[in-house]
């Protein structure tokens, strides 16, 4: 990185400024004075425009991506690690000499000069968990800043409908904390959360190895027990400093008697000699587990299991994840539409387990994330639906998201489809997926959950929205 640690930036420029973890990170700097710009290749195309209206809104200037908005060498332009060398602002900001710092750079720095670093990481429930622990200092008037790469939906409102991030004054910066380019050796958490470890980006020894150089810099590491790679990550540190959580086996914060609904769940927290009730407003057994995570952390950071357990109730959960968009249909059988981040075999796992638990066939629409994804974990993903989908089901499966670059395309959805289809299922490759989209639409009938499935993509969750639309026109109300 070219800029010092000891003096964040006046004046910066973020490259990708939409981007999920980008938004969050601009909003917390210019909430600490910083005088914030951007461009977005999104912007330049028209995608998701109330989200770069939001930004103006909050006096972000925003500038084509073609050097623009790159004038002054005093400048700090901050870029993912994903932006190539030939985007034009990066030309721009090189020919003027101006400083460069990388998203996970800039977050880092932000993450280790705080007095109480919380960090969660996992290659599931990392957004979810640090929600829950920002909404429970919050609510006990720790006064967070949090960083994280979703919406939270207790801190949207009108006049702020992309909260993915929260300014405070307060000790505590949390912040999920992202594995996927290795940037993650680069935090210092006082507080490590390790929810799970599987294979997502890259090989479970690469996981391992960075995972544990994570926890292993911590005072105090809360890990999920459940998980065998995470809980023999645990067992290689002083016991001392770690706190397990479980669902299915003893642990320092224990969960009992689960109960679930369609959109909620409750449980017995276990803690010593303790037996506490618990109510949530998001569903599934990984909710739970994400619950326990995050009140075990809230503890460790000070706040009484009291107020940690009363506090996480109030959590109504973040946009993308489980995010019920509209339920279309007259009678005790709607059809309910699913907008949800799901895209790598546990979080596609957790999905369908939470939604078969209950009667209803699953209409499924998945936009890959990337070609490299499907490479990588093609058996995997196949693995994952074929397990959980059941007689009547239907997934279809568009072409995966793609917004300019160099890619490589060796596998594709309809390589995914062609092996998930071969088991016996319905499952089929429709490459448009506004086409996907109508096809679902088409089939459905009462009792069925439509659920939109991907990630990198905010127009999906414009998708979602759309079929919602389109099903109360194909089953409008009576009168």
């Amino acid at each position: 990185m070219r800029h010092g640690k000891s003096c964040f930036p006046d004046s910066c420029f973020f490259v990708g400024i939409g981007g999920s973890g980008m938004m969050p990170l601009a909003m917390i700097l210019a909430g600490r004075g910083a005088h914030v710009a951007g461009s977005d290749r999104s912007l330049d195309q028209g995608r998701v425009p109330a989200k770069f209206d939001d930004l103006r809104a909050k006096g972000v200037a925003l500038f084509k991506q073609d050097g623009s908005g790159i004038h002054s060498a005093d400048q700090l332009v901050i870029a993912s690690a994903a932006v190539e060398e030939t985007v034009a602002d990066i030309v721009a900001a090189n020919r003027l000499g101006c400083p460069r710092a990388t998203r996970a750079e800039m977050l880092s720095d932000l993450f280790n000069d705080a007095s109480l670093p919380i960090g969660v990481a996992g290659t599931s429930g990392k957004s979810t968990v640090t929600g829950m622990i920002g909404w429970i200092l919050h609510t006990c008037g720790r006064d967070p800043t949090v960083m994280n790469g979703a919406v939270m939906k207790n801190f949207a409102r009108a006049d702020s409908p992309f909260a993915s991030s929260l300014v405070g004054q307060g000790a505590a910066f949390v912040s999920e904390v992202d594995e996927s380019d290795g940037s993650i050796a680069r935090y210092v958490p006082r507080i490590a959360v390790l929810n799970n470890l599987s294979l997502d980006h890259k090989s479970i020894d690469e996981l391992r190895t960075l995972f544990a150089g994570f926890i292993g810099k911590a005072e105090t590491a809360i890990v999920n027990l459940d998980n065998v790679e995470a809980a023999a990550l645990a067992a290689a540190l002083p016991p001392e400093r770690v706190h397990g959580f479980a669902l299915d086996r003893d642990a320092d914060f224990a969960a009992r008697d689960i109960e679930e609904a369609p959109f909620s769940s409750g449980f017995t927290l276990c803690v010593g000699g303790n037996r506490v009730a618990v109510r949530l407003q998001v569903p599934g057994r990984h909710n739970v587990a994400n619950a326990l995570a995050a009140i075990a952390a809230s503890v460790a950071a000070g706040v009484s299991l009291a107020d940690a357990v009363a506090a996480i109730a109030g959590f109504t959960g973040l946009r993308r994840r489980f995010d019920l968009v509209g339920l279309v249909g007259e009678g005790a059988e709607p059809i309910a539409v699913i907008d949800d981040f799901a895209h790598n075999p546990d979080k596609i796992a957790a999905t369908l387990d939470t939604l078969h638990a209950f009667p209803g066939r699953l209409l499924m629409l998945f936009q890959p994330h990337g070609f490299g994804p499907l490479k990588q974990m093609r058996r995997e993903l196949v693995d994952a639906f074929a397990a959980r989908m059941r007689a009547g089901d239907v997934l279809i499966l568009a072409d995966p998201a793609y917004f300019g670059g160099t890619v490589a395309r060796e596998v594709t959805s309809a390589d995914l489809i062609g092996d998930i289809a071969a088991l016996g299922h319905d499952a089929r490759h429709i490459a448009d997926r506004s086409a996907a989209a109508a096809t679902l639409i088409a089939e459905a009938r009462g009792g069925d959950r439509i659920v939109v499935m991907g990630a990198r993509d905010d127009t999906l969750s414009l998708l979602a929205a759309d079929m919602v639309t389109a099903l109360g026109e194909r089953f409008p109300s009576p009168g």
